[in-house]
């Protein structure tokens, strides 16, 4: 997806009054201002409750939902358009303090803290709400990084003076 297309989609959503973080690749891009490479889609985190809203407001921009992507629901909520655009939506149960809770497959739940997701980026000159920095070095923990997860992490420790663990240093 290209920033154009980011901005229309975040348009849409806006549209019908969901509110939506940037998480992944493009989350990354928004916290540094720029475009730093391509990417393949577009990760929001959103409020379990709205993900219909959210389906039936981008099937408008062509986008279905993609039953065959694993993890699927509760974890994550793909949807596709015939042309390969791809916004992956990532349902969070927020609490009474603003911690969102993904259920994870496996019984399992990844937290972002309310204040990760305080963070606030820009999409071609565009204010985004995203992910915090820190929050998206703590969810590249834990397993395994392609290269792209290596390239955006090094961008984001060097933009924001984070600690990078030791094989990325």
């Amino acid at each position: 997806m290209n920033a154009s297309e980011v901005i229309e989609v975040l348009d849409r959503i806006d549209s019908v009054g969901l509110t939506v973080w940037l998480d992944g690749g493009w989350g990354i891009d928004a916290l540094l201002g720029e475009r730093t490479r391509p990417h393949d889609d577009l990760d929001l985190v959103i409020a379990r409750g709205e993900c219909q809203a959210a389906r039936n407001a981008l099937a408008e921009l062509g986008f279905q939902h993609a039953p065959e992507v694993e993890p699927g629901l509760p974890a994550r909520l793909v949807l596709r358009a015939a042309d390969g655009r791809q916004v992956d939506l990532h349902p969070v149960v927020l609490d009474s303090v603003g911690n969102g809770w993904q259920e994870l497959p496996d019984a399992g739940w990844g937290l972002y803290p309310a204040d990760g997701l305080r963070g606030r980026g820009d999409v071609l000159g565009r204010a985004v709400r995203c992910i915090t920095p820190e929050l998206q070095l703590r969810h590249h923990l834990g397993f395994s990084l392609a290269d792209r997860d290596r390239h955006d992490l090094r961008l984001l420790a060097r933009r924001f003076g984070l600690p990078l663990p030791p094989g990325l240093r």
